[in-house]
């Protein structure tokens, strides 16, 4: 497998160059931040880019920007994204666009040797590679997400809430009365946690956590 490497330490990027290529790996190009990373993957065409969440300039996330850009317009090069530790909304974004040929572990496992090149080369396979923390932080946060409380019809009137339809236009669409409407719109407020108020005000409030999802 070809393999495009992007982290900015300087101490650590020629660390993994090499867990890489004693393991197998053809590493085709190993750079420091995400510009360069961009421009390798186009030269280079590799299998697999292994990529830093935060680079340069900034360090916050440019490495998962390129990825996901990476990811949209390469969808056969295989992602695997390192973090120092556990970022919920940045292993999110990139099982968003798919699980196929992707991985998110953190930089501690590449201690590990053989679970990381077992990784990297499941993901090469077109399998899925997430480090035991991310997956147990993201079942946690799943389990606290306040929309699982939501039934069905809840959901249905949510998302019509989110095309902006008032709620004589949700009666309409869903074929019920307008005090059904009222008492489920009343029921996510409750259920999403939106305390009493404006109702216009909660009404934005439950359709941004709708699109949160």
């Amino acid at each position: 497998m070809r393999v495009i490497l992007a982290d900015d330490s300087v101490l650590l990027r020629p660390g993994i160059a090499k867990v890489l290529t004693d393991g197998g790996f053809e590493v085709v190009a190993a750079v420091g931040d995400a510009e360069q990373l961009l421009r390798a993957v186009d030269e280079h065409e590799p299998d697999c880019v292994v990529v830093d969440v935060r680079m340069p300039p900034t360090h916050t996330d440019e490495g998962i920007r390129a990825a996901l850009a990476i990811r949209g317009l390469h969808p056969g090069i295989a992602i695997m994204v390192l973090s120092q530790y556990v970022e919920e909304r940045y292993a999110t974004d990139l099982l968003s666009m798919g699980t196929e040929s992707v991985g998110y572990l953190l930089k501690d496992r590449i201690a590990h040797v053989g679970e990381f090149l077992d990784a990297m080369r499941r993901i090469g396979n077109g399998g899925t590679a997430l480090d035991p923390e991310v997956v147990s932080q993201l079942m946690v946060r799943r389990r606290k997400d306040p929309r699982d409380r939501l039934t069905a019809r809840e959901l249905d009137v949510l998302r019509l809430m989110a095309e902006a339809r008032s709620n004589n236009g949700i009666a309409q669409t869903l074929g019920v009365s307008g005090s059904a409407v009222e008492k489920y719109v009343t029921n996510i407020f409750s259920k999403l946690d939106l305390p009493a108020g404006d109702t216009d005000h909660r009404r934005v409030r439950a359709v941004l956590k709708y699109l949160e999802g």
